[in-house]
């Protein structure tokens, strides 16, 4: 018996990682994995797989921290999955990621962990395309969003509890530009952009302060419209995980080097464009 455990050892368990996950979602379908477009999951798992860190991601337990829509970005998505080969997959993932998709830093974690029920809370930042002339006024309004709320005018519901808790709601000003940001343990489908969209008609003066009450006291009628997409960032997910830092791929530092000097020159050119239209 001995020699028949000596001549077959068993294999290590699998180790259970998770990874903090950075991504511009201007190329992606969205971060759920879908059979005929280009995701974040869907991504993710295929560098996981070219590096044989597993097979089946059924089998590994990938999972994501949640869903973001088409066109949103992150800093502080989660993902983890089970492997047999840790220090391959904390070594290795970033060569494989595409440049508009990469890690920043890892833990090992439990082997029970799910990245999204184990989330404690999440916050969201919306970056407003121009700096409205009452910031003061959306930075009050936006103090109004904290606490329990029924939030069915600010959001798609498809049969969900449109109840949410935000823990914090803030207007900040950040290199030169205007964003919120906003704190709760789970939202709903296009929550934060509804909100932005509020903000905004009260920041151009188009509404009063005693908007957001109204919105979140009065029966719904229809949704706000959401804000667009390219706003909107994942900044955390709070799983109360200590993270070790992962350096990010040369290749994806290239790619936001040049997204940069490519908006920054259509911007001029946009400028110039406008300026030799004729005026009315």
């Amino acid at each position: 018996m001995e020699k028949d455990q000596a001549d077959h050892p068993s294999h290590p368990a699998p180790v259970r990682l998770a990874f903090r996950v950075s991504y511009l979602g201007s190329r992606f379908f969205g971060s759920q994995m879908q059979v005929s477009e280009r995701t974040v999951e869907g991504e993710f798992v295929a560098a996981c797989q070219r590096l044989s860190l597993f097979s089946d991601w059924r089998d590994a337990g990938f999972l994501f921290a949640g869903r973001t829509d088409r066109g949103v970005h992150a800093i502080g998505q989660v993902a983890a999955f089970s492997t047999d080969v840790p220090e391959r997959a904390v070594a290795t993932i970033n060569l494989q990621l595409p440049p508009d998709c990469w890690c920043t830093a890892y833990a090992e974690v439990s082997p029970t962990f799910h990245p999204r029920y184990d989330a404690k809370k999440r916050t969201y930042r919306y970056f407003f395309s121009r700096a409205p002339p009452c910031i003061d006024a959306m930075a009050h309004a936006a103090a109004r969003f904290v606490g329990s709320h029924n939030f069915s005018s600010f959001a798609r519901m498809d049969g969900r509890n449109p109840c949410r808790t935000v823990y914090s709601a803030r207007v900040l000003e950040e290199g030169g530009f205007v964003c919120l940001e906003v704190t709760a343990e789970s939202f709903l489908w296009h929550q934060v952009r509804c909100m932005a969209t509020a903000l905004l008609r009260i920041g151009e003066g188009e509404e009063d302060v005693d908007l957001i009450d109204h919105l979140l006291t009065a029966e719904p009628e229809k949704a706000l419209s959401p804000a667009p997409a390219e706003g909107l960032v994942l900044w955390d997910t709070d799983c109360g995980i200590c993270w070790k830092p992962i350096v990010a791929r040369e290749r994806s530092a290239r790619f936001i080097d040049d997204l940069l000097r490519h908006h920054f020159l259509m911007g001029n050119v946009c400028q110039v464009l406008q300026q030799d239209r004729p005026s009315s």
